[in-house]
């Protein structure tokens, strides 16, 4: 058994808890967290990104799915942890664990880990054991815990967002319509960052600062709580001019609470975590819980405005000469066992870095050879590394972020000669990709209502894959985005105008190879006649995709005309920033069909 769990064992003891829930969380609910809100890793040791520690006073559990049960087996050994296979159909819920082993007594959750609507729903399950939400547990046994982050934050230019804050504060009253003496709370990274115009480092592959926003809604004020440090003065002076009031982030729930009194407080409740539901309930006149997964900032940032739309399509730029010059390089040197899975992500990161306005990656790199390919999330770690070679599949799958935009790409790649199946499979993906890609729809359409699009191809021939065909992209901001996808499972929001998603269709053979091709799009209007409004995908990633694996004789005219339209495009666009070597190789990778 661990130290770590010994200490929080004793920490149990001390409150009189029967357990504790240990979530891989912080208190915006963000995708990635920074190093000091890492509870579940320091606890467990544990290193993955998903998964949920279940502690009680005799054993110890960890949660987590597929991606990871070998990662998780092999870190776990001799901490005291069990591991827990989630997505199996045996799979013990963390409710049935609990009410297995507990048989009465407190439960204890961190509140700001945990959002008001996900903190009542496992109350429901655990009964009759009682949650409680607690203070930071690990503020006490924490010893050497890291800072919060301290690099500094910066401010987009209005040219660059589009927007100034009193412009995008009209257009959340609009949306909210609220009722007098109303504050509104945005705890998601995302959400402050897109108001206030304001990017950071705080946080892996995302461009945010941890900080909360509180918006008087009567009289166009923002309460901004982050690290005061962060800001450089003539920010804190521009932001200060925008009626924008700068407080320690420390002091987020004792200032709210005093804003609160007497007032009604808005906020969603799967982006708010029960710790700030708290901080107002005591103080203010009423509380107003937005109806729907996202809050109205989400809604509204979703829909991006012309200047964000052309600083995509600069991104997009930056990306497609950055890949070409990778593509180029990775056929020159592969084979010589030199070039493997890690070096080739390092090596496309080196030559986005070349454009100045890259800011990092925007998720870690997936770059998966022959059979590692086949695992949708891989990530290359120093012990599965692997030498690239021109005799099967590589998957790649990565992203930038640039100051003006955010880019997620796939491209799978075959350097040899790919089999009957092989080339099979690979026209079937993108036979799917083109087929969404092409969609035209009215207005009022859901990402459910096109998904089948993308996996018809592959169904036709009893084949199919497990993950999305497409989630929302931000603007410099978080590469997975709500509220849209393009998906089976039944989400209620609309393809709006200026929405930003991918389409990636896939298909993966268990031990051999996996297929992604994944382009971003841009929902963008048709027309709007007697029958209505009509909106169609314009794909905003430049890059040529491969060809090497393509059955033409599978392909319908309209598919090649599509094919050869946007490699025209791509040679159109990229050939003027390359040199005459890599025109050449351009030119051969857009080849009409």
């Amino acid at each position: 058994m661990s130290k770590n769990l010994s200490l929080l064992r004793d920490y149990l003891n001390q409150q009189g808890l029967a357990a504790a829930i240990v979530p891989t969380n912080d208190p915006h609910f963000s995708e990635y967290v920074a190093a000091c809100f890492k509870c579940r890793e320091w606890l467990t040791g544990f290193t993955g990104s998903a998964g949920t520690a279940v502690v009680t006073l005799s054993e110890a559990a960890l949660f987590t799915d597929s991606r990871y049960f070998l990662q998780a087996e092999q870190q776990l050994s001799g901490s005291g942890f069990e591991l827990k296979k989630e997505g199996l159909p045996d799979s013990e819920s963390i409710a049935c664990y609990l009410k297995s082993r507990v048989g009465e007594g407190r439960v204890g959750v961190d509140g700001k880990l945990y959002a008001v609507g996900a903190f009542d729903a496992l109350k429901r399950e655990l009964e009759p054991l009682t949650l409680v939400a607690v203070d930071d547990p690990f503020a006490k046994i924490w010893r050497d815990r890291p800072p919060m982050p301290g690099d500094k934050a910066f401010l987009m230019s209005d040219e660059v967002a589009g927007a100034t804050v009193s412009e995008k504060l009209r257009a959340l009253k609009a949306r909210l319509k609220p009722d007098a003496n109303s504050l509104y709370v945005a705890s998601a990274l995302d959400e402050v960052a897109w108001l206030l115009n304001l990017r950071g480092n705080d946080v892996a592959f995302t461009p945010v600062n941890i900080a909360y926003a509180v918006v008087e809604l009567d009289v166009d004020k923002v309460h901004l709580f982050i690290n005061p440090g962060k800001l450089e003065g003539k920010d804190a002076e521009r932001l200060q001019a925008q009626g924008v009031v700068v407080h320690s982030y420390s002091s987020f729930e004792q200032q709210l609470a005093a804003l609160a009194a007497g007032k009604i407080v808005v906020f969603n409740s799967n982006r708010t975590s029960v710790s700030t539901q708290k901080a107002v309930e005591k103080s203010c006149r009423k509380v107003v819980v937005e109806e729907g997964l996202f809050g109205a900032i989400t809604m509204i940032k979703a829909a991006k405005n012309k200047v964000e739309v052309a600083g995509i399509h600069r991104a997009m730029l930056a990306d497609g000469i950055a890949w070409v010059r990778f593509w180029r390089w990775i056929e020159e040197h592969i084979g010589s066992g030199k070039v493997t899975e890690i070096g080739a992500g390092e090596k496309l990161r080196a030559f986005r870095a070349e454009c100045p306005d890259f800011l990092g990656e925007s998720f870690s790199p997936i770059v998966g050879y022959k059979e590692h390919g086949a695992i949708v999330h891989y990530s290359a770690t120093p012990e599965t590394d692997v030498p690239l070679g021109r005799d099967a599949f590589i998957l790649i799958d990565t992203g930038a972020q640039y100051r003006y935009g955010t880019t997620d790409i796939t491209r799978t790649l075959h350097l040899g000669k790919p089999s009957e199946e092989e080339t099979t499979d690979y026209t079937l993906v993108l036979k799917g990709h083109v087929q969404l890609a092409m969609a035209r729809f009215p207005y009022g359409t859901r990402g459910a209502q096109l998904d089948m699009l993308a996996r018809q191809p592959l169904m036709q021939h009893n084949l199919t894959y497990l993950h999305g065909t497409g989630h929302g992209v931000g603007h410099c901001l978080c590469v997975h985005e709500g509220p849209q996808s393009i998906r089976l499972n039944e989400n209620p929001t609309i393809l709006e105008e200026g929405m930003l998603s991918s389409c990636e269709p896939g298909l993966y053979r268990t031990n051999r190879y996996g297929i992604r091709i994944e382009n971003l799009m841009l929902t963008v209007p048709v027309e709007e006649n007697e029958f209505g409004k009509f909106l169609q995908f314009e794909a905003v990633t430049i890059c040529p995709i491969d060809l090497s694996a393509v059955n033409t004789e599978m392909l319908t005219c309209q598919e090649k005309a599509y094919i050869n339209a946007y490699h025209s495009h791509v040679y159109k666009t990229l050939s003027p920033h390359l040199s005459e070597g890599e025109q050449a190789f351009l030119k051969k990778k857009t080849n009409m069909i």
